[in-house]
Order: structure tokens, then sequence, then C-alpha cells
């Protein structure tokens, strides 16, 4: 972050009208270094960078700055929750049975019945989220090779 057409930290929490503070900081900053991070690694990564922090001082950052529209918050089913920076489209996400590694996918374009709800029971649909299971290329490949004997 922070690139000529990228706001900083600080700036992005003005915008949204939310004090500057350290931790805030370093959170947006480890989720943007950590695409798709878990709580505990985003954790970890605001720790190397501040020093102490709670768990729930972690905890409380993340869902701010997910309620206010900053990050996102994605929970697959039996996953733990994840988070990134990339906000503001509607692209979807793509993980490894395997090894969990989470990618994004950008939304299809064209012709999409999966995206069109048959029947929308009276709700003004804004959002469709859509994730992918399989298995990455790594894990893929390693499942094919003969185990050693």
């Amino acid at each position: 972050m922070g690139s000529s057409n990228t706001p900083v930290p600080a700036d992005l929490l003005r915008q949204h009208g939310l004090q500057v503070t350290a931790q805030r900081i370093a959170v947006i900053r480890a989720v943007s270094a950590c695409p798709h991070g878990t709580v505990e690694e985003v954790a970890e990564a605001v720790h190397n960078e501040i020093g102490a922090i709670s768990r729930q001082a972690v905890y409380d950052s993340l869902g701010m700055l997910a309620e206010k529209g900053l990050i996102r918050r994605i929970q697959p089913a039996g996953s733990p929750a994840r988070y990134e920076d990339r906000v503001g489209d509607n692209h979807h996400h793509l993980i490894c049975r395997s090894c969990n590694r989470m990618v994004d996918v950008d939304c299809a374009v064209g012709y999409t019945p999966c995206l069109t709800a048959a029947d929308d029971s009276g709700y003004e649909i804004d959002e469709a989220e859509v994730i992918y299971w399989g298995r990455c290329p790594e894990c893929f490949t390693a499942d094919k090779e003969p185990a050693a004997q």
C-alpha cells in the first residue's frame, strides 16, 4: 500500500472517519501483506510490526475495518475467517482442499446462469458469493506422484 494510486493506511482510516492508531495501521498493513490471512496470521504480522498487542485488539480492529469496508471478511464453510484488502468488486475465491491455499477469481462475465437467482424471494440481490473448491497445482501434482517405497 502507499503507491501513488493506493491510499496509505492512515489516509484510509481518516477517509472513513476512524481514529488513526498504530494498531489499526498495522492491521491494514498485515491484511495487505497477507491476502486471505486468518486472524492468527494477521495477529502474528501485527505483533512483528508493533510488538505486544492482544488477540482481542486484532479481532476488534479486523471487525471494525470490515464493517467500514476497508477490508473484506471471507468465511468459507469449515474454515476460519480470512481477511483481504481487495474490496469494492464482486470477485470470488478458489480454495485448495488439500493445503487450504486461497486465491482470487475474477467475477465471470457473459452468460452466468449460476449467478442469477431462479427465485429472488422478494430480495434485492446486490452480491453473489462463489467459492470454488479443488486442488492447487502443487497438491494435484504431489497426489499424482508415486509414494516412496
